[in-house]
């Protein structure tokens, strides 16, 4: 087992691998920038070091000194988290160079799985069906209108690497496909110094599900089931529940089962999401794998009763899983709600400050995952993520109920949340039939 871990994160995300890693025993430090001195989670950890300013650049994404901290504490480990680093094929072969442990899949995997192009190639080899579209890389607009009027409108244009919708745009004539492919190009190369872009069928009204995945250095992959993560705007996840609430036990096997092929095709080790778009005939078609812990990974511990962290951790020191298909259930239904510091009625925008008033809400079938607290002030800098509010109930109703009692409980001010966005869904008549897709949101509010 690891002896020390480096938690290259910050938040919540941070404050759980440190919780996970002091229960399997190991010892953990925690990097910070001088935005998050003082955040109370840092002395839980055994050690803490300043990595620089706040500018992300100069900090949380700076590899130098993120390696540097690494070997100054004498870690065996970093575990990522999400975001930052923990999709970079670069800081990844960096660990690997450095004799640090990454705690996540391997480089080739990683390298492969996180371009999108690539990606779409594994699944076909898995024979896992997939969204009609470019075969690589396109390399001007003449080309993508080509195949545009041959797979027929409307399409979508994506960025080769990167996600959360940047470098995305959906074209429905010839007219405007040349400047939404020149945005798009524009757009990824900022947000990932990499413009390439492909595209693909723009399937109407989809649903967004996700598959759960952890594989060990044996070559043993297991699933952990689905999420439906299907109430979005802007291509950014809202809320998030398991199971699927239409799918039938036969097509969630095939979709598991389908995940599963993916992963054993690309050899991939640790935890990994793999994503999937389910049309109106319940068929499903791979968009792409997430090779890192999902934000949302607790909701599928609430309904497995697996801690994912926890198994992250105990592959990366090199044990195999000892978990099989069989012994990993469905239990119940769990559902999240991601609470941001946004105003909603002003078109979601960042709403960055001091929080002086905090109560979260509790109860039977309720987990808050957050490091904020009262007197703690939301920065301007980093991801708005306040807290993630996950309740666990028999049922799909009684899951809604509580969500919703727990969301007029939680109270965070002045600064304003997200919280009366996903009460105003939660309580809606088509999601509480589970009639969603990924428009809902923009449709309906």
């Amino acid at each position: 087992m690891l002896s020390r871990i480096l938690v290259a994160n910050r938040g919540e995300i941070a404050l759980r691998i440190i919780r996970a890693c002091h229960e399997l025993g190991i010892e953990t430090v925690a990097v910070y920038s001088e935005a998050d001195r003082g955040a109370p989670y840092l002395r839980l950890a055994d050690e803490a070091i300043c990595i620089g300013p706040a500018d992300c650049d100069q900090s949380y994404l700076n590899i130098p000194r993120i390696i540097s901290a690494a070997e100054i504490t004498n870690v065996d480990a970093i575990h990522p988290g999400y975001g930052f680093l923990a999709e970079n094929t670069g800081f990844a072969e960096i660990c690997r160079d450095c004799g640090i442990g990454f705690i996540g899949p391997g480089v080739e995997a990683m390298r492969l799985l996180g371009d999108k192009v690539e990606a779409r190639k594994i699944a076909r080899k898995a024979k896992v069906p997939t969204v009609p579209g470019s075969e690589g890389v396109l390399a001007n607009d003449a080309e993508a209108m080509k195949l545009a009027n041959e797979i027929g409108y409307p399409i979508i244009i994506k960025a080769v690497a990167g996600g959360g919708g940047r470098g995305m745009r959906v074209v429905h004539n010839d007219i405007s496909l040349r400047a939404a492919f020149n945005a798009a190009k524009a757009e990824a190369d900022a947000a990932f110094g990499d413009g390439s872009v492909y595209l693909e069928k723009f399937i109407v009204e989809p649903r967004h599900v996700e598959v759960q995945v952890l594989a060990d250095q044996e070559g043993n992959a297991l699933h952990f089931y689905e999420r439906d993560c299907s109430i979005q705007r802007r291509h950014q996840k809202m809320i998030e529940e398991s199971p699927c609430p239409i799918l039938e036990e036969r097509d969630r096997q095939r979709l598991c089962d389908a995940a599963i092929r993916v992963i054993k095709e690309a050899k991939y080790v640790n935890a990994g999401t793999v994503e999937f778009l389910l049309d109106k005939d319940n068929k499903f078609y791979f968009i792409e794998v997430n090779t890192r812990i999902q934000v949302e990974h607790p909701v599928t511990e609430m309904v497995t009763g697996h801690d994912l962290i926890k198994l992250q951790i105990q592959i990366a020191s090199g044990e195999p899983l000892k978990l099989r298909q069989k012994d990993i259930t469905h239990q119940g239904v769990a559902i999240e709600c991601r609470i941001n510091a946004e105003d909603p009625k002003n078109n979601f925008s960042p709403c960055p400050g001091l929080i002086t008033e905090y109560r979260a809400p509790g109860g039977p079938g309720v987990r808050v995952d957050t490091h904020a607290h009262q007197g703690w002030t939301v920065a301007p800098t980093y991801d708005s993520l306040i807290a993630k509010l996950i309740v666990h109930q028999k049922t799909r109703p009684e899951a809604i109920a509580t969500m919703r009692r727990a969301l007029e409980e939680f109270t965070i001010g002045p600064i304003k949340t997200t919280i009366p966005a996903c009460l105003e869904i939660l309580s809606h008549n088509l999601f509480v039939k589970g009639k969603i897709d990924t428009g809902f949101v923009e449709r309906n509010f």
